[in-house]
């Protein structure tokens, strides 16, 4: 505005009068975004006029796990609910009665919103994770048959100790011989990747063979990370823009996202070669060659690139991050490392670890190696944070009121940290709390333990990723001690999943 132009009475008056807008407007939504209304019977976390949460979820974007523990602690209460500018209604949630409703309870009136549909689609497409309705219930369906006992007890055993013992040989073995630390937590995703790829797609990647990262897999984890980046930006389109503008050296999420589909559509079509040639394949992308789509049609390779990505993030990134996670916290609980190591020369010979369907059936009742596997999915789930969208109206049980279009948050992490839910000792690392009075182990319910998600849509693979853990679990502790190289910071990074930030440094010998 010019000089000429603020002495005229007209700008003057018109500049005054926005200014005092503005005030009234910030007076009114003095704790919220603007426009948002007031929501009765819930608590509002913190939140400035006009802009509500937005500065205090852009100052805790690279820590949001914890920022929503402390506001549950300091706020005392199990729900509250975020107005942020630039984001539909979020309400927040960790009790345990409010998941299981919308899990399962009512579970058709909470699907996967268009904010997750938006954030998601250019990564996931329309699999599992990302589908609701005919789409999400055909993929199911199709995958339920793969993910039955007999394929654990051979298939599935068979390629974990195979892999394993390719990883005690090239990694394990020779870090004690050159005595040289080593990055588990990058050993457990090239073991897990190596492991869900033969599964997955039939193909021997070599991720442990190599030194370095796996094209494949480090573009599949920046693509989550600016997946998981989208929820808590509203302007993403616009940042990433200018991201790439500022920075075009850099390789952005379509560059990422041409890696991971090339190497898709690339095995894709080859299985379909082979299969042409006759050639039988058990692998879960053969199965699905084999099925159709919900309208009936066979499965293009678009629908099969979703489908299989789907199960490689819920079987490799999960179940590395769980086995980093128990071993951080196996190497600083010694009692709990002692006494599991205890259960697993009981029950555990050379001969069993050789012997898949023996190995399969001992594993199933080695009560405290289940035990420490859950304790540890209770502190460091491998899906923090999770989203829904309402339909239509709801009550939840603790009276909170939902309106339709109102996105639903519950957080698994903050849920095991919280003493309401797990009491005094929620924070610390007790496996003997999965334990009744008789000794017999227990299962908590879905919403008070959501690490498999819950209901119709509880994971799959769970028992493949407990099974998994497991016997990576017992050969690594069976033959080997490791002990954390000093002064490293271990948390974890902000993704769709939890993975460890820097990694995890550790040193190995063999145990006598």
């Amino acid at each position: 505005m010019t000089t000429q132009q603020r002495s005229n009475p007209v700008y003057r008056y018109v500049g005054g009068a926005a200014a005092a807008g503005i005030t009234l407007l910030a007076a009114y939504y003095h704790d919220r975004a603007v426009f948002d209304e007031h929501r009765e019977g819930i608590v509002c976390m913190r939140g400035y006029p006009l802009v509500g949460g937005l500065p205090d979820l852009i100052a805790n974007k690279d820590k949001i796990h914890e920022w929503f523990t402390n506001e549950f602690k300091t706020s005392d209460v199990l729900t509250a609910t975020m107005s942020v500018l630039g984001l539909p209604r979020h309400i927040l949630t960790v009790d345990p009665n409010n998941v299981e409703h919308v899990l399962k309870g009512n579970f058709e009136n909470y699907i996967k919103g268009p904010e997750f549909h938006n954030a998601m689609n250019q990564l996931f497409g329309d699999g599992i994770f990302n589908s609701n309705g005919r789409q999400w219930k055909y993929q199911r369906k199709t995958a339920s048959h793969v993910f039955n006992v007999k394929n654990f007890r051979d298939q599935f055993t068979d390629v974990f100790v195979q892999e394993i013992e390719y990883m005690s040989e090239k990694i394990w073995n020779t870090a004690i011989e050159k005595d040289e630390p080593v990055d588990f937590h990058d050993i457990m995703f090239k073991f897990t990747l190596d492991s869900f790829i033969l599964l997955g797609f039939g193909v021997q990647l070599n991720a442990l063979g190599s030194k370095e990262k796996v094209p494949f897999a480090a573009a599949f984890d920046e693509a989550q990370k600016t997946t998981f980046q989208r929820f808590v930006n509203p302007f993403w389109k616009v940042t990433e823009r200018l991201q790439k503008i500022a920075m075009p050296w850099k390789a952005g999420m379509n560059e990422h996202l041409n890696v991971v589909d090339t190497f898709a559509r690339e095995v894709t079509e080859k299985r379909r070669e082979e299969m042409a040639r006759g050639e039988e394949k058990k692998d879960l992308l053969s199965r699905f060659m084999n099925a159709r789509n919900a309208d009936g049609e066979p499965l293009n390779n678009t629908e099969l690139r979703d489908i299989v990505l789907n199960f490689v993030i819920a079987g490799r990134d999960t179940t590395a991050q769980a086995l980093s996670w128990t071993f951080y916290l196996l190497l600083n609980h010694p009692r709990v490392e002692e006494k599991l190591v205890q259960e697993i020369n009981e029950h555990i010979t050379d001969d069993i670890m050789h012997d898949s369907p023996a190995l399969y059936e001992v594993i199933k009742d080695m009560k405290y190696a289940h035990a420490v596997f859950y304790e540890v999915l209770r502190l460091y789930p491998s899906v923090p944070l999770n989203q829904k969208f309402a339909l239509n109206d709801d009550v939840w049980p603790d009276g909170t009121h939902i309106r339709k279009g109102d996105y639903i948050l519950w957080s698994p992490y903050s849920q095991g940290r919280n003493t309401q839910n797990w009491g005094p000792t929620a924070n610390q690392f007790r496996p003997e709390r999965w334990f009744t009075e008789n000794g017999e182990l227990k299962r908590e319910s879905q919403g008070q333990w959501p690490a498999f998600h819950a209901g119709p849509r509880v994971c799959l693979g769970q028992n493949l990723a407990t099974l998994e853990a497991l016997v990576a679990i017992i050969f690594l502790l069976k033959r080997y001690k490791f002990q954390l190289v000093p002064n490293q910071n271990i948390t974890y990074q902000v993704s769709l999943t939890l993975p460890m930030k820097d990694g995890m440094m550790v040193t190995v010998e063999k145990r006598e």
